[in-house]
């Protein structure tokens, strides 16, 4: 049988495998055979399309059946495709896993028990492939964000160490959003790593007005000229570090009960947001700890590397 062989059969018209292939890339049907006149009765009679006569070469009429397999089959209901090729998904549900890590394991156990034939490919998409672009993009705005605040601090302080001493809340102002986000039972996430880069802000914000408030005492004291000793130095850092608590106390306070609320909120957009507040609310926790603790010691040490009389000893009672 020839295509020409069916294009004489009556009320029909054919494709062959070869001219699909070229204009398409479906081509998982060799022949896809259509009658135009009376479709609805022979969808219905699959027996009457096998009983369709066929003039062959020597001028004999056969029925369909004896030259070709006839058979009914549902197609898939839709079909997909990617870079030119057939595509099928497999949904996947890590549970409490993060999908980082689900998709670091999975990737092994494929690659050491799973042999793809050839021609197929395995590719991850969904929320990984986010998440994969997102810390591409972080790789980029961390450092810049960073630089950015250090660049902000010394334009305001001149001193480089002044703003080394502001810039170590960072590190520590992480211990407690990592703490609450395992409280929490938060995975790691974009959402996350937002919060911490707006963490990084807030950290700056705090500890700009600690050492503001204990550089003020240095210099009331200094230009009063009694900071002649280091007790005179070890007051001046209480009057501005024990002294003035309240104001610090006060910003610390107003951005932690102004994100707090979010970790019990609900509806739309909720679980996003509960992802950046936890972040900045634990963070503030720790990072105000060090500056009440650690702050006056860094400052005690920085400013009594400078010319200040010893302490004088007790005189020492007589036998």
């Amino acid at each position: 049988m020839t295509e020409k062989d069916y294009d004489d059969i009556p009320g029909t018209f054919v494709f062959d495998a070869d001219r699909s292939r070229e204009g398409y890339w479906l081509n998982q049907f060799c022949i896809s055979l259509r009658k135009a006149e009376n479709r609805a009765a022979f969808r219905e009679d699959p027996e009457a399309l096998r009983r369709v006569l066929v003039t062959t070469p020597a001028g004999a009429q056969v029925p369909l059946a004896d030259v070709a397999d006839v058979r009914f089959r549902n197609g898939p209901p839709m079909v997909r495709t990617e870079a030119g090729q057939l595509v099928s998904y497999v949904f996947v549900d890590p549970g409490e896993v993060p999908v980082a890590d689900y998709v670091a394991r999975a990737q092994d156990a494929i690659s050491a028990h799973v042999k793809l034939p050839a021609g197929t490919r395995l590719s991850w998409t969904g929320q990984y492939r986010y998440l994969e672009r997102a810390k591409a993009r972080f790789k980029v705005v961390v450092p810049i964000t960073l630089a950015l605040v250090v660049l902000l601090l010394f334009l305001n302080t001149r001193s480089f160490i002044e703003t080394g001493i502001v810039m170590l809340a960072v590190p520590f102002s992480l211990i407690g959003a990592v703490w609450l986000l395992y409280l929490l039972d938060y995975h790691l996430s974009v959402a996350v790593w937002v919060g911490m880069i707006a963490l990084a802000g807030l950290d700056a914000e705090t500890g700009v007005v600690m050492l503001l408030y204990l550089t003020i005492a240095h210099r009331r004291r200094q230009a009063a000229g009694t900071l002649s000793r280091f007790s005179d130095l070890r007051e001046a850092i209480v009057e501005g570090a024990a002294h003035r608590i309240r104001p610090k106390l006060m910003t610390v306070l107003t951005a932690m009960i102004g994100l707090t609320p979010i970790l019990w909120s609900t509806g739309t957009g909720a679980d996003m947001m509960k992802r950046v507040a936890a972040p900045m609310v634990g963070g503030l926790a720790t990072s105000f700890l060090l500056e009440l603790l650690v702050y006056p010691a860094l400052f005690a040490i920085w400013k009594g590397r400078g010319p200040l009389a010893p302490e004088a000893s007790e005189p020492k009672a007589a036998p």
